[in-house]
């Protein structure tokens, strides 16, 4: 055969491929659409979802009390946020698989930029708190339908041995939108005198999150995805909402090892009400507070992929990378709380009052440094945990319908213990009494995750890791 001939013959199979990719409705991976449809590029464009939303709305609540003096009413608008993300986010599977995840991502990002809104209206008008509670509330319906998505979509794309190093990515781009709105607070807040950010600071967020909510409309459809090794994203036939209803319940009762993490889960947010407002908020003046918000988010990009590449070492075992996270979970929890405590024991709710004549601290402080190196670790120890628990969740299941509701279980948990801390919060109990409930709880999490670890970690997922959820054997 003529080298021509061999040139027409490799043309005319690259055409009979494509042909057979296009036919099927698969995405043809050739070409710029063809990059942005990859698995790894698709998980950015999630993570970017979540930078310009929960990104900011992250570096809102870091700055303690979303960036006003007086914490109580964030405090109460937080309590009901969470009380309602619990609800919605034990359906938002549910959701997400009635309507799609797409569609489930948008209707879920629109929320946040009512919620931003709401603390420009607190601003202007100081009497408008029930507002900012109301706008937090309907917030927390769209949350829970946002990390429903964002969840199935973040692991089912990648491959089994790649898991930590999406998981990483997407927390990586996330909290990028933390990390910018610590700095736009700084920048804007920095020769502010007053304990409250400016008008033109929740303005730049509502901008930058109102772009955000038209990114799940340009996302690739998940069923025409193809993984890196070739497999395809399984997306299960949409069926009515009462057998979806259903499919929530089968999953909890056919793959039970899920409950086992419900006190990680719960642990998972019940921290940030303690660092954010009384350690944060409580100790630093405004524009400190930004600075301290932007090292901690920082932190988090760090501390996740960290964790995540340390979760996909191939020469190890599943199950023994699973027991490794554990241990750095564990000797960082007892790090980071027990530095807390050391500075706790100095200070009460009662003696940091500005109006009595406490004075904040400011990072030009002698003792400032000390400080702030112990939120940069709280902040890659928190990376650490959220990423850890994606992936514990990774290794039940690949199934898009399964893992969306067990994201929906992380979730819920997870809000449904952050609406009794924030509340505990707007009730001004003790600081130290919530310090302690965050170190409890933290190290019960990973004591009640041993067991998952031991029996439920396998090397790889079987069928019927896939296929629990439906009832059914799979494609």
């Amino acid at each position: 055969m003529s080298v021509k001939e061999k040139e027409d013959a490799a043309a005319a199979e690259a055409s009979r491929s494509a042909s057979s990719i296009l036919a099927s409705g698969q995405v043809d991976r050739r070409g710029l659409y063809g990059f942005y449809a990859r698995p790894l590029v698709q998980t950015f464009f999630v993570g970017m979802v979540c930078f310009l939303c929960p990104g900011l709305f992250n570096a809102l609540n870091g700055l303690g009390g979303g960036g006003q003096v007086d914490q109580t009413t964030t405090s109460k608008a937080n309590t009901a946020l969470y009380s309602t993300f619990s609800v919605f986010a034990f359906v938002g599977g549910t959701l997400n698989n009635t309507l799609g995840s797409r569609m489930t991502l948008f209707l879920g990002s629109l929320g946040y930029a009512l919620y931003i809104s709401s603390y420009l209206v607190l601003n202007i008008h100081p009497g408008a708190g029930a507002f900012n509670v109301t706008a937090g509330a309907i917030l927390g319906v769209c949350a829970g339908m946002l990390w429903t998505a964002q969840g199935s979509l973040m692991l089912s794309y990648p491959v089994e041995g790649d898991k930590g190093k999406y998981v990483a990515l997407f927390w990586a781009v996330f909290n990028g939108g933390a990390v910018i709105g610590s700095a736009v607070a700084l920048g804007t807040n920095y020769d502010s005198e007053s304990g409250q950010v400016k008008n033109s600071t929740y303005i730049a967020f509502l901008v930058l999150t109102a772009l955000g909510t038209l990114l799940p409309l340009v996302l690739v459809d998940p069923a025409k995805m193809i993984r890196t090794d070739g497999s395809k994203v399984k997306i299960a036939p949409q069926t009515g909402f009462k057998q979806e209803v259903l499919n929530l319940f089968r999953s909890l009762i056919r793959d039970p090892w899920i409950v086992v993490l419900f006190p990680f889960f719960a642990a998972s947010n019940w921290f940030y009400t303690y660092q954010f407002n009384n350690y944060n908020g409580t100790l630093f003046n405004i524009r400190t507070r930004s600075l301290n918000g932007l090292c901690y988010w920082l932190a988090q990009i760090v501390g996740s992929f960290f964790i995540g590449k340390l979760l996909d070492i191939s020469r190890f075992s599943r199950r023994s990378r699973a027991w490794l996270g554990w241990a750095v979970l564990f000797a960082s929890t007892w790090a980071v709380n027990g530095g807390f405590y050391a500075v706790q024991k100095d200070y009460t709710r009662e003696n940091t009052v500005i109006a009595n004549g406490f004075v904040p601290m400011d990072f030009q402080d002698s003792e400032y440094a000390g400080r702030v190196w112990l939120y940069i670790f709280a902040g890659a120890l928190d990376a650490a945990w959220q990423t850890y628990a994606y992936w514990l969740m990774g290794t039940m299941s690949n199934d898009p319908s399964k893992l969306a509701f067990f994201t929906g279980f992380y979730k819920g948990i997870q809000s449904a213990f952050a609406a009794i801390v924030w509340s505990l919060d707007a009730n001004e109990h003790s600081f130290m009494s919530i310090l302690g409930s965050t170190w409890g709880l933290m190290a019960a999490g990973l004591l009640f995750a041993t067991p998952m670890i031991y029996y439920r970690v396998k090397e790889h997922t079987t069928l019927e890791d896939e296929t629990l959820t439906r009832g059914h054997v799979g494609e």
